[in-house]
């Protein structure tokens, strides 16, 4: 599938998709319907689902997090350790920027299938606003499939959610986090990141590969243009983190899949990382993650133990001072 190229520009993402009448963009969100673009279920809408996530959670940034590790106390968490009885708002947006033959979040793709969808999924601002103000609720983190293709209205959700908590002096914080593929277009990654930057939140941004071959057989995309995306991205963000030591605002994340992404690749983008660490006088920690075998990649192995401790070993090497294996529990010893 190749992003469609005729038609009115969207400029959400790198992918620069044109669309003609009535024609979907890759993401399978943007829609032209006359002559304007808008989400599939509707103006201002967004298709995601919601639950709760007890800290500490899940989360790619779970080495770093203030609700899990109490980085960033007192300013931004209330605890210096485990934000225990508290939680996570995991906020699973539908659609993606990327069309990974290894996807391990495959819903994101059904959710949205033949441009159908579900009404439960369908969110407006307010209502997810409403979720996010739980008083249980210390983070949110938005992913998917990807946030970046709903970003301009969970942006919108996140000021909102943010401007009531201190307009009703909320004594708790609301970390506002992104687990994203770094290809959002810069001013809405620059926003994205302020919120995060104010909140006490994260930005993961997921790093597929370094070669760009590498990176479009296992996505689908101009390798090419998403290496220089993330550049950009990542150099953003860098430079907003040294208003805030801790907790680190920007983390990076790189899946170890086997035969793709080796410690090599991982060498490569640590040095990129480093670069910035350096350049900015910021602490960018890296996590390496654990593969399952899923969607169109079902007959690969899981990321072998080795594998994964040569590619720490690569980050490490280059200056990276935080490198952590995440998904631990997935490795096993098959090559």
């Amino acid at each position: 599938m190749e992003p469609p190229l005729r038609g009115l520009p969207c400029g959400v993402c790198v992918n620069g998709c044109r669309l003609g009448e009535d024609e979907t963009g890759y993401c399978g969100l943007w829609v032209r319907r006359g002559s304007r673009l808008e989400p599939l279920p509707g103006p201002g809408r967004m298709l995601l689902y919601t639950y709760l996530d007890p800290h500490p959670t899940n989360c790619v940034a779970e080495p770093v997090c203030p609700g899990a590790t109490g980085r960033g106390y007192p300013v931004y968490t209330f605890t210096p350790g485990v934000e225990r009885g508290f939680y996570n708002l995991a906020v699973f947006a539908a659609g993606c920027s990327l069309d990974c033959a290894f996807c391990q979040n495959i819903e994101h793709k059904t959710m949205i299938a033949h441009g159908r969808f579900e009404d439960r999924h369908v969110y407006t601002v307010d209502r997810l606003v409403e979720e996010m103000l739980h008083p249980r609720v210390t983070c949110v983190c938005f992913f998917g499939g990807d946030p970046t293709p709903q970003m301009p209205m969970l942006i919108a959700a996140a000021r909102k959610a943010l401007r009531r908590a201190r307009e009703e002096g909320r004594e708790l914080p609301l970390r506002i986090c992104w687990e994203t593929n770094g290809l959002a277009a810069p001013p809405l990654m620059r926003e994205a990141a302020r919120l995060s930057l104010e909140s006490g939140g994260i930005v993961k941004i997921d790093w597929k590969a370094w070669t760009p071959s590498i990176y479009e057989a296992l996505t689908g995309v101009d390798g090419s243009k998403a290496l220089e995306r993330l550049k950009r991205n990542t150099r953003l963000i860098a430079g907003m983190a040294a208003e805030r030591p801790e907790p680190p605002l920007l983390v990076v994340s790189v899946l170890l899949v086997p035969g793709y992404v080796a410690a090599e690749e991982v060498r490569m983008i640590a040095r990129h990382v480093a670069s910035l660490m350096e350049e900015y006088g910021v602490n960018i920690p890296m996590v390496l993650l654990g593969f399952h075998p899923d969607h169109l990649m079902r007959d690969m192995p899981f990321t072998s133990e080795r594998h994964a401790l040569e590619a720490r070993i690569a980050a490490l090497e280059e200056g990276v001072k935080e490198v952590y294996i995440g998904n631990s529990w997935l490795l096993g010893n098959e090559y």
